[in-house]
C-alpha cells in the first residue's frame, strides 16, 4: 500500500520511520494512533489516505484470525477478503496474495499494460480481471514463475521499456510492434 504513486526509496524510508514507532505487524500497527501512523508514512506521500488503507487493511488481518488464519484460506476466498478492504484493489490485493502467500495470482501493474501493449499482446482496454486471468491461463500455475515473471516485466519496464523508451537498446526490439509502428528506429518515444 504505500508504494502506490511514490519511489521504492520514499518507501524504504517510511518503513524505518514506522519501525521506529511501532511493530511491523498487524495488531500494533491497528492500535496505533492514525495520525501518528500517519506522520510515520510521511515520506511515502499521500500519508493521511496510505495511513487509514494501511490501518483497514491490518484491522481486516486481525479479524480474520491473524497471518496464521489467512495462510489456511483458499486462494479465491483470500483474495475476495481482500478485495473487500478499504483501499485495497486488485493489483494490491494480488501483490498480497503472491508475494505474502506465496499463491499462484498474477499481478497485473502498468508495467505490464506497456510492455504488453508495445508488443502487441493487449490493446491498452482490457480490464484488469481480463489481463489477470489470461496470463494465468497462459503459465503453469506456480507461484515462483509468477514472481519472477512479474519482476523481470518490472525491471525491464523501468530500465527500457520506459514511459519513454530506450528502443535501442531493447532485447524485444524486433519483437515490438511499437517499434514499427513509428516508421523508424527510434521507437515510441522518438528515442
Amino acid at each position: 500500500m504505500l508504494t502506490q504513486n511514490t519511489s521504492w526509496t520514499n518507501v524504504e524510508r517510511a518503513l524505518q520511520r514506522m519501525k521506529g514507532i511501532v511493530a511491523l505487524e498487524a495488531a500494533p500497527i491497528a492500535a496505533l494512533p492514525v495520525d501518528a501512523l500517519a506522520d510515520a508514512v510521511r515520506p511515502a506521500g499521500y500519508y493521511n489516505v496510505k495511513a487509514q488503507r494501511l490501518q483497514a487493511l491490518c484491522r481486516w488481518v486481525v479479524d480474520q484470525g491473524g497471518m496464521e488464519a489467512l495462510h489456511g484460506m483458499e486462494t479465491q476466498a483470500l483474495r475476495t477478503g481482500l478485495l473487500g478492504v478499504h483501499g485495497v484493489g486488485p493489483e494490491t490485493a494480488d501483490d498480497i496474495v503472491l508475494y505474502a502467500f506465496g499463491r499462484p495470482v498474477f499481478v497485473i501493474d502498468a508495467y505490464t499494460r506497456r510492455l504488453f501493449a508495445r508488443l502487441g499482446f493487449v490493446q491498452g482496454h482490457e480490464t484488469y480481471e481480463d489481463m489477470r486471468e489470461h496470463f494465468e491461463r497462459a503459465l503453469p500455475h506456480d507461484p515462483v514463475l509468477y514472481n519472477e515473471y512479474h519482476a523481470l516485466i518490472v525491471e525491464h519496464a523501468k530500465t527500457t521499456c520506459r514511459t519513454r523508451p530506450l528502443c535501442q537498446e531493447c532485447i524485444l526490439r524486433p519483437r515490438c510492434r511499437a517499434v514499427s509502428f513509428t516508421g523508424s528506429d527510434k521507437g515510441v518515444g522518438g528515442r
